[in-house]
């Protein structure tokens, strides 16, 4: 295919100091549960997207001493010549396919909490450090700056010698200690680093005048910032301080990466932020400066990157989850496969591996932390090992993932879906509200599997077990999905709830098929996620009084994970929801439910008009069983395999069934260990001085 002409722009080498970038596609630093205690796996998904034509790619934050350090979070480190070499296996892997390999120090100060190394963390004064943990940074004085000076200086010595090509001074979300110098609610020094914004801003131009002097212009000297903290008149403001830092310090980078603080503002999801949310926050920072400018927004159109080009918003498309959605975004640009991006939907599943200390995930990208894992690439997938036939039964986020996958092996693959459209569950979540992005998953591979000419989908297609023996397939993967239980049963009830009846009771199915309900409607949310606040939002949209409560501290208590708890608490309590919060579901009546108090057993009444009950779903397994129970018949038939794959085997997130699809797609016909991990393990060698070593 041919590219089309407007976004040649894209594609225009772009000079960063003394190194050149070879188009203006910029993977900007972003964690990934890997760094340095996964480094192969962290290498080999860095190789992958400078393979799909990011022009740059950068580490996700690097800790450079131990007195920053920012353990339990599974970050990159450069603490001594002993981390170079980890840092330069990335390094080679990005330069092997053309690319430029950013590296982000990062020093946590009061973020850092130094739970490793045990040193005292520092900030500008003794503040308490950030986070409910219990504990204090002390003040820095002058020579503790000197030395911070010093070794920020030795991370970008040990940075150059692992071959990066860009080093970052980085003052962005509220996680280190260059912005808490820079913030006067931090930073109430009385010397000249403290007091007017010139004072306070010393601190980093100090540290890129050492930097700068450090590499001796080998490397590029890049600048992180959060110009807005959306804090108003507390913080930093893109109208005030935010602005003031880039007019003091504008050409001295050789390139300014700005965005907004913290990372929940940064990596919004697409239920609080449209794309290209963060413009008019940093469209003014190429009015000050002449250096390149890099900005993010969870940019997936090609036209909107073009426009931000050609308006002078930005010279590089910055980009942290569009790159784990699609790691090949920018190839396909440049061979016109526009429709064969993958999108991301702006769920934060990736960001919630970093929260659970763990190699991310996505829930677009299968393949993304299996890189060097299982060896699994975004594009590409072994041929398939025989001439076998396959039929996956049921239409949703895995059964499309499976047929896609598998028809690009190249089998012949029949996709039978008992409803009229192809999306599973999907249909009804993304109508929910600010789920509407969440489409694409069903959307991408629905469009994916019309171009496969091995793939036949028949909808309205409800098969029983008879039926599939008499297909002639030989293998049948069944993705049934699953459905919400209405009886109560979940993570705080093993059995139904006392007083149950059908009555005014309703599952989230319920209401996401428009089954009308009475006010006031009672929401129990014991699943912890999305589900039970984008319901409460649905209904009191229709006029409806809510009431919500939960066993869990907090509203989507799992969200906080995924960044977007605050947001989803605020909302609910804006549209004027009641919320109780450490309740559990006790009886129900019919005009009535019980509460009871998970730390004293102490009880209440609430009224209700309605009860919608979000506690776990039941998985759709009865043509599997069907078909398992009668193993001669499956033989008779030449059927080889059964599986349950996607929420027919367990219910989870989408991420965990579109994952399964693909598993099942890559695994057919292979061989998979039964009693060894079916995955490679990076595992840590013992030290030589070790007695027993």
């Amino acid at each position: 295919m041919t590219r089309d002409s407007r976004y040649d722009v894209l594609f225009d080498e772009i000079k960063i100091g003394p190194v050149t970038a070879r188009n203006r596609f910029y993977q900007v630093p972003h964690c990934n549960g890997m760094g340095t205690e996964y480094p192969s796996a962290m290498a080999a998904m860095r190789s992958v997207k400078a393979e799909g034509g990011w022009g740059v790619v950068c580490t996700e934050e690097c800790d450079f001493h131990h007195t920053g350090d920012i353990a339990p979070a599974i970050e990159a480190r450069l603490w001594s010549d002993q981390d170079i070499p980890i840092m330069a296996r990335m390094v080679d892997g990005v330069h092997e396919h053309g690319s430029l390999a950013g590296c982000e120090l990062v020093y946590g100060g009061a973020a850092g909490h130094n739970r490793v190394s045990r040193e005292i963390p520092m900030a500008p004064v003794a503040i308490p450090v950030e986070g409910t943990e219990p504990g204090q940074a002390r003040a820095m004085d002058k020579q503790d700056i000197r030395n911070f000076r010093r070794w920020h200086q030795q991370g970008a010595i040990r940075a150059r010698d692992a071959g990066f090509d860009i080093v970052y001074v980085y003052a962005g979300h509220n996680l280190c200690l260059l912005q808490h110098f820079i913030a006067a609610r931090y930073n109430q020094r009385t010397d000249e680093y403290g007091g007017s914004i010139e004072n306070r801003v010393r601190l980093m131009k100090e540290v890129i005048e050492d930097t700068k002097e450090a590499v001796g212009g080998t490397m590029a000297v890049a600048v992180r910032f959060g110009v807005d903290e959306l804090l108003g008149e507390e913080g930093i403001t893109s109208y005030g301080d935010g602005r003031a830092v880039v007019e003091l310090l504008a050409d001295l980078p050789d390139l300014w990466d700005v965005n907004l603080s913290e990372w929940e503002n940064d990596s919004q999801t697409a239920r609080f932020a449209e794309e290209g949310f963060q413009e008019p926050f940093v469209g003014w920072v190429k009015e000050v400066t002449k250096k390149p400018v890099v900005a993010v927004g969870r940019y997936t159109s090609v036209d909107r990157m073009v426009s931000l080009v050609n308006k002078g918003v930005c010279d590089f498309i910055g980009a942290a989850r569009p790159s784990i959605a699609d790691p090949f975004l920018p190839t396909k640009v440049k061979e016109g496969r526009i429709d064969d991006i993958r999108e991301c939907i702006g769920c934060n599943i990736c960001v919630s591996g970093d929260f659970m200390f763990m190699p991310m995930r996505c829930t677009q990208n299968p393949t993304k932390g299996e890189e060097w894992r299982r060896g699994w690439h975004p594009e590409r997938i072994e041929d398939k090992a025989s001439d076998s036939r396959v039929l996956v039964v049921g239409g949703g986020p895995a059964g499309l993932e499976a047929a896609r996958a598998l028809g690009q092996r190249g089998y012949e693959v029949t996709l039978a879906e008992a409803g009229t459209e192809l999306g599973g569950h999907l249909n009804q979540v993304s109508e929910l509200p600010g789920l509407s992005s969440w489409a694409r998953v069903r959307d991408w591979r629905i469009g994916q599997l019309h171009k496969l000419p091995n793939v036949e989908i028949f909808m309205d297609s409800k098969l029983d077990a008879q039926q599939v023996r008499e297909f002639g397939f030989d293998h049948v993967a069944i993705a049934t999905g699953s459905s919400w239980r209405r009886d109560g049963i979940g993570r705080s009830h093993r059995t139904p709830i006392e007083g149950l009846h059908e009555d005014g009771i309703f599952s989230p199915n319920d209401i996401m098929d428009g089954v009308e309900v009475e006010g006031p409607v009672v929401i129990y949310d014991d699943d912890h996620y999305f589900m039970a606040s984008t319901l409460a939002e649905k209904i009191a949209a229709q006029g409806h009084k809510v009431i919500y409560f939960t066993p869990a501290a907090d509203v989507a208590h799992w969200t906080h994970n995924t960044m977007e708890q605050p947001r989803i608490q605020y909302r609910l309590m804006d549209i004027g929801c009641d919320l109780y919060f450490g309740k559990t579901l006790s009886t129900i009546g019919d005009q009535e439910i019980e509460l009871t108090c998970v730390y004293s057993d102490n009880r209440s009444w609430i009224d209700r008009g309605s009860l919608v009950l979000v506690t776990m779903r039941d998985a759709h397994t009865q043509l599997y069983d069907d078909l398992v129970a009668d193993q001669d018949a499956l033989q008779t038939a030449g059927i080889k395999s059964v599986k349950a794959i996607g929420d027919c085997l367990a219910p989870g997130l989408i991420a965990a069934a579109v994952y399964g699809g693909h598993r099942y797609a890559r695994e057919l016909d292979t061989d998979e260990p039964l009693d060894e991990p079916p995955f490679r393990r990076e595992v840590v060698g013992l030290s030589s001085d070790w007695p027993g070593g």
